[in-house]
């Protein structure tokens, strides 16, 4: 057994006088865990820093070394829904930066917005820096997406609202912060040479985008072989002179089919920085699962030692790292197996990756993640992390020598882990942030089940249930996503942790609750995650909501007579078929922000949101979006729902809660509306969660477990 794994044992035994008993804990106990993220690692020395979320309020902290004493570097308070993000260490360790005020992907201009906020002042988001040695906190200026230049001297982002690049000196020398090039697009992904002589970037044009080079004032810009086609994810050589990047086609060309799934080609390109020319270094195989990846940090490219690229691919049915010469040549597979890789985190020159799947040799593996370190020099991999726990979001130093991470289990709430990637001296850094009052002994440890569909297919779950001899109500919990995939503990987006905590409260006071992996998912395969028919195009995705409730009554601890439904977003719209398909089944569901109407979608997601006189499958494609929607089903509705929703969610429009109420009232069915303010798609204030998830249980209780019960 790890020092690790010891030390997490000790600690959760501390809490056995917390909660001894299952149903002595609160909701409000439960929710009470801290959330660590935005985990970084220093470009040179051995600091790490994090975002800290405790009880909405979220700051910065950093340890300059795994075993230094953790240091809280900012100093926010209240539940305010401000987010922070993108957090930077500079390479002389004087300074770090971050962005507070939004979370959004620097990639999709429209995302770009201030989130709300609790207060009655309009929110912006703005990046900071903060001194290390003295703390002082200096706003650098409206904006997303920091790039701190190599020599630590002056930090690049981009400015808000036109999406230019801007550029300000650290520690507030040489003036305030100002606009540093000129360029048509809208500008993204900031990268530094090596060297600190050039700035590449993505200069977005709608339908197309190039590589920008800039390196000074008086030297035009450089576009890599510019083309109709959309370049991203740049990423420079070792020694400056050369950038990789993704190339995959421009928007436009003959409508590709909605209702049949076709092959989403992409390449890698290597341009040269002096001339501006470029070569394709490999061209993905014209199949399904040669399609662009969707696993977390997408193609993953890095440089490695020997002139190749390290990038990531779905081509044998499972997300895997591989390598290829920059020059053009067969792609090595790295990560031979049925697993899923995820977050990856290389050093500086590549010669050290670190990266997540779920694999490993304890039972049930496949629903956590652990930690493999490979050496691109041809060592064999090692296994850093194994046994009950999960990990997650590796950082490694620039020298490759410190590791920082995540970790969790069925008990504790994530924790910041630091140390040696050579498995030496791990410190666990702030679980002084777990309240006294959180429940850990109470929470019921889950079991990994499996059964099958109608048609066959294979699926998986997390089972949260007692044994008291009692027959109980049950819970099917569907995520949202849908390319995600729940675990056997604490998740590793705060969206499903919430979720998390709710599903074991749930267990512990007499229910029995069942996490659904469905098809769309991930962990389980290319061809698990992108079935035919899916959500818009069919729906076969709810095959597996039936087969989950068809699993519980098998329970004989079940009441088959009390089986609900719950889920946000893509979880959302499954509770709504569920409620519209089959009431028979599903006595009472929670609807959180949920599709109701595919056909409301299709314009926005296919032919680049732009109608078309040549439309091809659209017609056919709107009708069945249509049958695959709960309003097609909606006269079949007849079970009591609870339906939440923030106003300012932009993800699923929110007239889709206004349409489907009035469904619902035309038609007489039982329903309770939760609308919250100001609120996004997924919440930013612990506050609004707080609600949804005490209206939640509260409604479960009332509607499911009857006075007497």
């Amino acid at each position: 057994m790890s020092r690790l794994v010891l030390i997490l044992s000790a600690f959760a035994a501390s809490f056995a006088g917390a909660a001894a008993h299952a149903a002595d804990f609160t909701l409000q106990q439960a929710l009470s865990y801290p959330f660590p993220s935005e985990l970084t690692a220093a470009p040179k020395g051995s600091a790490v820093a994090w975002v800290q979320d405790i009880e909405g309020a979220r700051n910065v902290w950093i340890a300059e070394s795994p075993g230094a004493a953790p240091r809280q570097l900012t100093h926010f308070t209240g539940d305010e829904g401000v987010e922070i993000s993108h957090v930077e260490l500079s390479a002389d360790s004087r300074y770090l930066v971050f962005v507070r005020g939004g979370d959004h992907d620097a990639n999709w201009p429209e995302a770009l917005e201030p989130e709300p906020s609790s207060m009655p002042v309009q929110p912006t988001m703005q990046v900071w820096s903060v001194a290390l040695k003295t703390g002082e906190l200096q706003l650098v200026g409206d904006g997303d997406a920091p790039a701190i230049a190599p020599d630590s001297s002056r930090v690049a982002f981009i400015h808000l609202p036109e999406r230019a690049v801007w550029s300000a000196a650290l520690g507030g020398g040489g003036g305030k912060a100002a606009l540093l090039l000129f360029d048509r697009g809208k500008a993204s992904d900031l990268r530094w040479s090596p060297d600190g002589k050039a700035l590449a970037f993505v200069s977005g044009r709608g339908d197309h985008s190039f590589i920008g080079v800039y390196r000074n004032g008086e030297t035009p810009i450089e576009y890599l072989a510019p083309s109709t086609s959309s370049d991203f994810m740049p990423r420079w050589s070792p020694d400056s002179t050369r950038i990789a990047y993704v190339r995959v086609p421009g928007q436009g060309g003959v409508p590709k089919p909605i209702l049949k799934q076709v092959p989403d080609p992409w390449a890698l390109w290597v341009g040269e920085v002096a001339t501006g020319k470029a070569a394709r270094a490999w061209q993905s195989p014209n199949t399904l699962r040669g399609s662009y990846p969707q696993t977390q940090g997408e193609a993953n490219l890095h440089w490695l030692p020997g002139d190749r690229l390290l990038f990531l691919a779905d081509m044998d049915n499972w997300p895997h790292l591989y390598a290829v010469p920059s020059k053009g040549g067969e792609a090595k597979l790295l990560t031979p197996g049925k697993f899923m890789v995820e977050y990856v985190s290389a050093s500086a020159d590549g010669s050290r990756v670190v990266y997540s799947a779920n694999v490993g040799a304890t039972v049930g593996d496949q629903d956590r993640r652990h930690l493999y370190l490979i050496s691109t020099d041809g060592s064999p991999e090692r296994v850093l992390t194994a046994g009950d726990e999960i990990e997650w979001t590796p950082a490694l130093s620039g020298d490759g020598k410190t590791l920082g991470f995540i970790q969790a289990g069925v008990q504790l709430p994530p924790l910041v882990v630091a140390g040696g990637v050579d498995k030496s001296d791990w410190h666990t850094l702030n679980r002084d942030s777990i309240p006294a009052m959180f429940p850990a002994q109470g929470f019921v440890t889950p079991r990994s089940v499996s059964f099958e569909a109608a048609d066959g297919t294979e699926l998986h779950g997390q089972l949260y249930a007692t044994d008291d001899g009692a027959r109980k109500p049950a819970i099917v919990f569907v995520h949202g996503g849908p390319p995600r995939q729940m675990l056997l503990g604490w998740h590793y987006m705060n969206y499903y942790a919430n979720a998390y905590a709710v599903d074991q409260y749930l267990a512990a006071h007499g229910f029995v609750v069942l996490a659904l992996n469905y098809r769309l998912g991930i962990g389980y395969g290319h061809d698990f995650n992108h079935p035919a028919h899916w959500g818009p195009t069919g729906a076969a995705e709810y095959q597996d909501v039936f087969a989950a409730a068809k699993f519980l009554m098998r329970d004989a601890r079940v009441d088959a007579k009390r089986i609900g439904i719950w889920g946000g977003s893509y979880g959302g719209y499954l509770t709504a078929m569920a409620l519209a398909r089959n009431s028979n089944i599903f006595k009472a569901g929670v609807d959180l922000n949920g599709v109701h109407d595919w056909s409301y979608d299709l314009s926005d997601w296919f032919n680049g949101g732009k109608p078309r006189y040549e439309e091809g499958d659209r017609k056919q494609a709107m009708k069945v979006a249509w049958q695959s929607s709960p309003v097609a089903a909606v006269k079949g509705w007849r079970s009591p729902v609870l339906l939440i929703q923030g106003d300012d969610d932009r993800n699923v429009y929110f007239n889709e809660m206004i349409d489907m109420v009035n469904r619902l009232q035309d038609q007489g069915v039982p329903y309770e509306e939760l609308v919250i303010p100001n609120e996004i798609h997924g919440f930013l204030r612990r506050a609004s969660w707080r609600k949804a998830d005490e209206a939640t249980v509260e409604f479960f209780q009332r509607q499911l477990k009857p006075q007497g019960k």
